[in-house]
Order: structure tokens, then C-alpha cells, then sequence
């Protein structure tokens, strides 16, 4: 595996889960690494216990769905780091109405910016230097809701995923010879904070089953290692353990339907 020593990895959602995982598991491998997400005191959290222990970090707190923002954020990080050699998109939001019956298009559109245009926006600021290089990893964290949605996760978010995991693979068929490497990683439920969004947040023991953050944070890291000359274009990590959802996908099916629809509700039950 390569080594990681130096390398300016800029990581989203880095507050929390997946991303405050990875930005550990990066900094230990003594990566430089750039924490961004939209509270600056999460991001605060997480720079304090990394540099307890000898991690080499920044934050940086911006709505990565806004394109100033994101010009703002790359032409910081390039003048105080140089240029961004991996980036993880990591941050994610789901909707807290599952149905496409009954969420409104104001949701909608903040699952799809955050999702996936955010990923572009950032994609697209950092390719001219990676090209002009002819090396960087773009690393994001799709789901498996992309394969498989359900209500579960929503019709917003299995979109917002599947989109996005189309638009790494157009990365790679595009740029691969350019020497970048798009990677994908597709996972099953992991607890984070995002089951607290669900219409029926798992109990702690059933998210002890899940995959873990740390366990998303290997996957991440084995991509961004590997030699330039391999990529992992596209990895699932799931949960062994099968658990039934079908209670959970039924209080999914109702959650903030109209009033009006409670007898409808009622006659399904």
C-alpha cells in the first residue's frame, strides 16, 4: 500500500460517523487532513481529539451545496496546504418523509444538494489541479440504497445515492487515464446519526449489529492506499446480519402523510 504521509485529504460530514472515522484513520496514517461540515463546533470536537493524538488537521465549516462556498473552500485549503490530493465525499442527509407520495419538493431538493450536488460542486473545483497532475482520488459514499431502495431510506435519498454512484463511475470511465481514480462505496445501514432520522430509529442493540463507522473508515482508507496504478471502483459493505424491516418499512410508508389520509392509513392495516 501506498503511503499516506503528507497527503492533504479533504473529508465532508467530517463531524460525525463515516467522515469523523476516516479523518481519524487518515490522520493516524499522517495524512494532512482538511475536517469540512456545516457546524463548526462538531468540526471542533473531532480537530481537539485528533490532535490529542498527534493528528495534523483543519476544519473548515461551509454548505458544501452552494458553489461559493465550495470555490471558497478549495481556494483556502490550496493556499494554506497546496493542492487537495483525495477528497471524501462523505456527507449525507436523508429526508424525514420516506414516501414519495407525501414529500414536499422544499425536501426533496435539500436531499438531492446535499446527496449529490455537492459532490459535483467539489468534483468540479478540485479536477483542474488533479488533471494537471495527472493524479487524485475522489473517494464518495454512496449507499446501498442505490441498489436496493426501499422506504427505509426514502425515495429522496435511494435517488440522491443512485445519482451520485452514476456520476462516480462516469468519473472513472472518463478520467481513469488521466490518472484519477473515482471510487464508490456503496454501504448497508451503519449506525450514525442518520438513523436518528428514521421513522423508527433502530434500538441500540440492533444498531450494534449494523456496520460501524470505523468499519465504512477501512474501506475508505484501503482505497486511498492502494497504488496509483489500482483503483476500487466501486465496493458494498453490509451488515452480515439480516434483520427484518418489515415493521420498520410500514411506519416508514405513513410517516408525515396528510391527515386526510389517516382512513386510508387504517383500512391498510
Amino acid at each position: 500500500m501506498s503511503n499516506l504521509s503528507g497527503k492533504v485529504v479533504l473529508i465532508t460530514g467530517a463531524g460525525s460517523g463515516i467522515g469523523q472515522a476516516a479523518a481519524a484513520g487518515f490522520a493516524e496514517r499522517g495524512a494532512r487532513v482538511v475536517l469540512v461540515g456545516r457546524r463548526q463546533s462538531a468540526l471542533d470536537e473531532v480537530a481537539t481529539t485528533l490532535r490529542q493524538n498527534d493528528g495534523t488537521v483543519w476544519t473548515y465549516a461551509a454548505d458544501i451545496a452552494k458553489k461559493s462556498e465550495v470555490e471558497a473552500l478549495v481556494a483556502w485549503a490550496t493556499s494554506e496546504l497546496g493542492d487537495v490530493d483525495i477528497l471524501v465525499n462523505n456527507a449525507g442527509s436523508a429526508s424525514k418523509t420516506l414516501n414519495a407520495r407525501w414529500i414536499q419538493e422544499e425536501e426533496w431538493d435539500q436531499v438531492q444538494d446535499v446527496n449529490m450536488k455537492a459532490v459535483f460542486l467539489l468534483t468540479q473545483a478540485l479536477l483542474p489541479t488533479m488533471l494537471a497532475r495527472k493524479n487524485g482520488t475522489i473517494i464518495t459514499v454512496s449507499s446501498l440504497a442505490a441498489l436496493r431502495p426501499n422506504l427505509l431510506g426514502g425515495a429522496a435519498y435511494g435517488a440522491a445515492k443512485a445519482a451520485v454512484r452514476n456520476f462516480m463511475t462516469y468519473l472513472h470511465n472518463t478520467f481513469r487515464n488521466d490518472g484519477i481514480r473515482s471510487v464508490c462505496i456503496l454501504p448497508g445501514e451503519v449506525n450514525t446519526p442518520i438513523m436518528d432520522n428514521r421513522a423508527n430509529p433502530p434500538l441500540p442493540e440492533v444498531r450494534q449489529r449494523m456496520v460501524q463507522p470505523e468499519d465504512v473508515a477501512e474501506a475508505i482508507l484501503l482505497a486511498a492506499s492502494l497504488p496509483a496504478r489500482t483503483v476500487i471502483e466501486e465496493l458494498i459493505i453490509a451488515p452480515t446480519f439480516l434483520r427484518d424491516v418489515s415493521g420498520d418499512i410500514e411506519v416508514s410508508r405513513w410517516k408525515n402523510a396528510p391527515a386526510e389520509c389517516k382512513a386510508e392509513r387504517e383500512n391498510n392495516r
